[in-house]
């Protein structure tokens, strides 16, 4: 499927790999109007694990855990549909509906683009950030990788879009500002990119914890041995196709001066307590 998306995409105009739903820009190789409609009814269930991130801020590493705690727990392999909510076409939901609880959900959407039933059944929605920093360098490299996604010709008009919103799924600290507003719903749990980086036992003990995974000690460590960068890197084209380098892609600190180009953010609460947290010295 990624190589039919990638070949379809290359026969495509720039401006015809984006489209505007609700005034946010989406990719539309992956997503579509009417799947978004589909998705305004579709129910969660309340013992559903969702996952919430902006892009490139984990995503993918966070799946692969998540879905590593349910085959060690219930010996449940990753369905075959797309668990990315607004991703694919909308008879997914059908399929989805039909795969037994507990299910894996994902999503890049806004809180408040989510689904009502989120909210209403008390899903419990781990959301992982990262320091804007880091998920502005991985994204600008997305962008000129994949070829699902417009090319930038400089940084510079890159930076202005990631600052204002022009990307797609839109603005990051929208996105972080809305979900400070409920960092402390007890269905809700922040977790950063960073905590996952430099404690990743820990990081997975607190993901089980959260959602009432009883897991042993091995069971931690396992889940641990086979959720790092290089482990998952190594087995990138076997689990995405060959958009695996591109999603897990080991970076280089940059010649970038983010000293002059970007600033700190520390007066709109703890979800922006980001420039505490140093930038990981990788950007998958």
């Amino acid at each position: 499927m990624n190589e039919k998306l990638t070949a379809a995409a290359k026969n495509k105009a720039p401006e015809e790999l984006l489209f505007t739903y609700n005034g946010v820009l989406y990719p539309s190789m992956l997503c579509s109007p009417e799947t978004f409609q589909a998705l305004d009814t579709f129910q969660l269930r309340a013992d559903d694990l969702l996952m919430v991130s902006y892009p490139k801020c984990g995503t993918n590493w966070t799946i692969h855990i998540l879905h590593d705690m349910m085959y060690n727990i219930h010996g449940q392999e990753p369905p075959p549909v797309l668990s990315m909510l607004e991703f694919g076409t909308p008879d997914k939901f059908e399929s989805l509906n039909m795969i037994p609880s507990p299910r894996v959900l994902i999503t890049h959407l806004h809180r408040d683009n989510i689904p009502k039933s989120v909210e209403k059944n008390k899903v419990k929605t781990l959301v992982v950030f990262r320091n804007p920093k880091d998920t502005a360098v991985s994204l600008f490299h997305f962008y000129n990788s994949l070829p699902l996604l417009p090319n930038y010709s400089s940084w510079d008009e890159f930076f202005e879009h990631f600052m204002s919103g022009k990307v797609c799924w839109s603005s990051y600290f929208e996105h972080a500002i809305a979900w400070n507003d409920h960092i402390d719903d007890g269905n809700v749990m922040i977790l950063m990119f960073e905590e996952m980086k430099a404690d990743l036992a820990a990081a997975v003990k607190k993901i089980a914890v959260f959602f009432g995974i009883n897991l042993t000690e091995e069971q931690i460590q396992l889940i641990t041995d086979r959720g790092s960068f290089k482990a998952m890197k190594e087995r990138s084209s076997e689990t995405h196709g060959s958009m695996g380098s591109n999603i897990f892609r080991k970076g280089r600190r940059t010649g970038l001066n983010w000293v002059h180009m970007l600033f700190c953010i520390d007066s709109v609460g703890p979800v922006f307590s980001l420039c505490s947290i140093p930038s990981s010295p990788t950007q998958p």
